[in-house]
């Protein structure tokens, strides 16, 4: 009796229309592949099937129909999988003796044949998403629209950029305070305004300055410690009192000229006036007298800077003196590093640095010690420390900061319109900003890390930037009705003047000086020149 024929494998059988799944899941392919002796070609039957495998009948037209592949049941055919592919063994190479063999095989598949991988890959699926009727995975593929033969987590194209919308730029500064971190930002130095920080737009006080010369290469405005401020009109230097509002004539030059810069002492005691002569006056504040005039510059003398009782001097022709006021012979040292007219000039607070700015947009950071003149000494000093050739244009902006005196800021003209932070004791250029106008002046908040820019053409506005992110934190524009050129800063912190060719004079309220204690409230407004208790009193 001959044995009954084999059943046909459990394995389930694939349409022709359809995508089979096990590939997508398991990641191998339809076909298995018989050198892989750890790869079978289906899934084993289930005990309980497999033990009633032997009670079935099978016909000889269905053992026919499995032996060519195809089973026809109920009209519709369905293929099998059948391997038609046998095990081959891998070709062994000859090689001399003196060569060592080297096993090139798989550690853990032996038998795994290069050219055709026995695991498959995503690239090698037979998944079509653009069939008729696709499956689970395909839809899946369609709906989210991931391409079945790329890996999801793969470099790609770059993430969109941020949204240039202003308004989402506003929310953003807005809500930034909310995710910084506690400790993160310093006391005083944060770039955006609260409701106990608030930057009016509207000048706290203006006085009108008829005769105010429209000339950016001239310094024309000083506050002093005494909380008095010194204007020149013309030909003539005015002294306002802040606490009582009262106007003095303290100066008066020659008919047809005009003063080109003025400065006060450090103790406000003593008034320096300079001419297009090249003449420099000193006056006596209080006494409202001429005390000496210093002469010996060829052209005019555009900036002054004091430190205790030298008094320095830029000249037109390049040159810097330095003055002192308490003997005959006045000049005891002169600088020469610039090519052209020197417009800013500042002494540091301590006095062992000068920063100076040229027509030449050139910085230079001199030696502060003041020798003998023409003595050795003199001569090896009267070279810069720091020459800085970054600007590109003139450079009359220059300013100490109070609370880091390593700090200085230099701005530039219209063709530069740049910000630069220097570090004076490496040379190294800290930061950079650039702004959308002239920047004639300067001043650093000695209560926040901030500064305050003055432009002019074509803002004439006055802008507020936070210290070391260079963010903008205000922004005064059409501060005046031409360009901004001249500033002074108030001897508390809390106030900035300034003057412009519209022949305005605008104070504005800035910064906020910290409250003091009762028991220092005396002690420090002394020191202050009583402005702590007056300054607020401007009539």
């Amino acid at each position: 009796m001959p044995p009954p024929p084999k059943t046909p494998s459990r394995h389930r059988s694939r349409s022709e229309t359809k995508t089979p799944l096990t590939a997508s899941m398991f990641g191998v392919n339809a076909t298995a592949d018989a050198s892989n002796p750890f790869i079978v070609s289906s899934r084993p039957a289930s005990p309980i099937k497999r033990a009633t495998t032997s009670s079935i009948q099978v016909s000889e037209t269905l053992q026919r129909q499995a032996s060519t592949g195809v089973i026809r049941r109920g009209g519709v055919e369905s293929r099998l999988d059948v391997v038609t592919r046998d095990y081959v063994p891998p070709k062994s190479e000859k090689r001399s003796r003196s060569q060592p063999t080297r096993d090139t095989r798989d550690r853990f598949i032996t038998t795994r044949d290069p050219a055709d991988e026995v695991a498959a890959t995503l690239d090698l699926m037979s998944l079509n998403p653009q069939s008729a009727s696709p499956g689970h995975t395909a839809r899946l593929a369609a709906a989210t629209g991931v391409p079945l033969n790329r890996r999801v987590l793969a470099y790609h194209e770059p993430p969109p950029a941020a949204s240039s919308d202003p308004l989402m730029a506003q929310a953003r500064e807005l809500v930034r305070p909310l995710y910084a971190r506690a400790g993160s930002a310093p006391a005083g130095g944060s770039s955006t305004t609260g409701k106990d920080r608030k930057i009016s737009t509207f000048p706290y006080k203006i006085l009108d300055a008829p005769g105010m010369l429209d000339d950016f290469y001239l310094n024309l405005i000083s506050w002093s410690s005494q909380n008095i401020v010194a204007i020149a009109l013309g030909n003539s230097a005015y002294i306002w009192r802040a606490d009582t509002g009262e106007v003095t004539l303290v100066s008066e030059g020659p008919e047809g000229s005009y003063i080109s810069s003025l400065d006060f002492s450090n103790d406000g005691q003593f008034l320096g006036v300079g001419y297009p002569s090249g003449a420099v006056e000193l006056w006596d504040v209080e006494g409202q007298s001429k005390l000496r005039t210093m002469a010996g510059h060829a052209a005019q003398v555009g900036c002054l800077s004091w430190f205790g009782h030298v008094l320095s001097s830029g000249c037109q022709d390049g040159s810097i003196w330095h003055h002192d006021v308490r003997v005959a012979r006045h000049k005891v040292a002169e600088l020469l590093g610039h090519q052209g007219e020197v417009c800013g000039l500042k002494w540091r607070s301590d006095g062992e640095l000068l920063a100076s700015g040229g027509n030449d947009n050139v910085l230079n950071v001199w030696d502060g010690r003041i020798g003998d003149v023409g003595t050795a000494s003199s001569s090896a000093r009267s070279a810069a420390r720091w020459t800085k050739r970054n600007h590109t244009a003139a450079v009359k902006a220059v300013a100490w900061c109070p609370w880091q005196p390593a700090l200085l800021a230099s701005g530039g003209g219209t063709s530069d319109a740049t910000v630069h932070i220097w570090n004076t004791t490496t040379g190294a250029r800290l930061h950079s900003l650039v702004t959308d106008a002239q920047i004639s002046s300067i001043q650093w908040s000695p209560h926040r890390k901030e500064f305050l820019t003055t432009h002019g053409y074509p803002t004439n506005a006055l802008m507020v930037h936070s210290y070391p992110s260079m963010e903008k934190v205000a922004e005064i524009r059409d501060a005046h009705d031409s360009r901004v050129l001249f500033s002074a800063l108030a001897p508390n912190g809390e106030l900035v003047c300034t003057a412009a060719g519209d022949e305005n004079l605008k104070f504005w309220k800035i910064w906020e000086a910290p409250k003091v204690k009762k028991g220092k409230e005396a002690k420090d407004s002394t020191a202050l020149g009583r402005t702590h208790s007056k300054i607020l009193s401007i009539r």
